[in-house]
């Protein structure tokens, strides 16, 4: 495939890939999505139970390096159907109730998807105490245009069913792309280009690469605890998201300071392999990739955790993509960013060797 028609074919796979809903739990139809594009560039394909999804490149060999993303985003279930039809709601994953008001839905059912509204009260009806009314998980709602709560049950709709917003990808200004889910699609896309950059460059590793696209990180790392003891690495670069700092509203001698369009961000932390960090920054600086630093004090919050402390302890680390506005249907990425993450994850593979030790001595 010529490289002008691999990049179309990656910007559409890239678009289709962020359209479709894939909440925790129900991550099925977007695994496909992502398997069938990287099956060109592995040389063979697993999925595992829960449906963590990956490819391998040269596989067999004794050493197995992974580089991982995850492929879920947040969503709500429905919790509560009222005798009037209103549908109240609980979180998978990391909902912010406060974004609701006034956003369409689409409820998963077996019959496909059913459209909704979070409705929300006008600022008309707002008066008194009610003028300090805020969105809480306990008062918002959604609204499917019935009648009663039999019309919302004829329709397909029961508790246990998940709720995406609809929100697609789109690029801002030429230099953002800005969407719902680039937590962390955007990983599963950059990984998915590293694995193609080693296809059409020919590299011959050296050892077993595992392209790996976990599912149920957003609650709790999940897919990621179950793979790793299923492949047993001796190696894992992980990529997610982080906060751009520098955006109104938020404290940077708390937060850190991240901006987006300066580079990946690098992880220091307990479960951050200080040697395997010292390779990827090495790397960065001999290939001029702008990066920039964070700490997190405990855990990284991260699939990095749980590849870390997994199989007696796997040196791990974390190249994290600067994000604007996460867990909202308008998260942006920095375009530059996106290819530096990948450049940095390709170049950095390079670097390991078959049965690399990264034993502090």
């Amino acid at each position: 495939m010529s490289s002008n028609k691999a990049d179309k074919a990656a910007e559409k796979f890239l678009y289709e890939y962020l359209k479709n809903a894939s909440p925790t739990g129900y991550e099925a139809p977007g695994q496909k999505l992502w398997l069938d594009y990287i099956d060109q560039y592995c040389d063979e394909w697993h999925l595992d139970n829960y449906g963590t999804a990956y490819g391998i490149i040269n596989p067999g060999k004794d050493y197995r390096v992974v580089i991982e993303g995850h492929a879920d985003e947040i969503s709500w279930y429905v919790n509560y159907i009222s005798e009037s039809g209103f549908i109240y709601v609980i979180r998978n994953g990391g909902s912010d109730q406060i974004i609701a008001p006034s956003k369409k839905v689409n409820i998963h059912t077996k019959n496909g998807f059913v459209q909704g509204v979070f409705g929300w009260p006008a600022i008309h009806t707002r008066r008194g105490e009610k003028a300090k009314l805020s969105p809480k998980l306990e008062n918002i709602f959604i609204d499917v245009g019935a009648k009663d709560k039999k019309e919302v049950q004829e329709m397909g709709i029961h508790p246990g069913c998940v709720i995406t917003y609809p929100d697609e990808l789109d690029v801002l200004n030429e230099k953002y792309y800005v969407g719902r889910a680039l937590d962390n699609k955007m990983g599963g896309y950059c990984i998915a280009q590293v694995a193609r950059k080693i296809k059409e460059n020919k590299i011959d590793l050296p050892y077993s690469l595992y392209v790996v696209n976990a599912v149920q990180e957003e609650i709790g790392l999940r897919g990621a605890q179950m793979v790793a003891d299923t492949i047993k690495p001796h190696v894992a670069i992980i990529t997610d998201v982080t906060h751009d700092t520098h955006t109104p509203m938020i404290d940077q001698k708390v937060q850190g300071s991240i901006k987006c369009g300066n580079g990946p961000s690098l992880c220091h932390a307990p479960a951050v392999h200080t040697g395997l960090l010292d390779l990827i920054m090495s790397t960065a600086d001999e290939h001029d990739i702008k990066y920039q630093h964070s700490a997190s004090s405990r855990s990284t919050g991260t699939d990095t955790d749980a590849f870390a402390y997994s199989n007696g302890g796997v040196p791990s680390a974390l190249i994290s993509l600067p994000l604007r506005y996460m867990h909202t249907t308008v998260e942006m990425a920095h375009k530059e960013d996106v290819d530096a993450v990948t450049e940095l994850i390709y170049q950095t593979l390079l670097k390991i060797t078959d049965g690399h030790n990264f034993k502090y001595f």
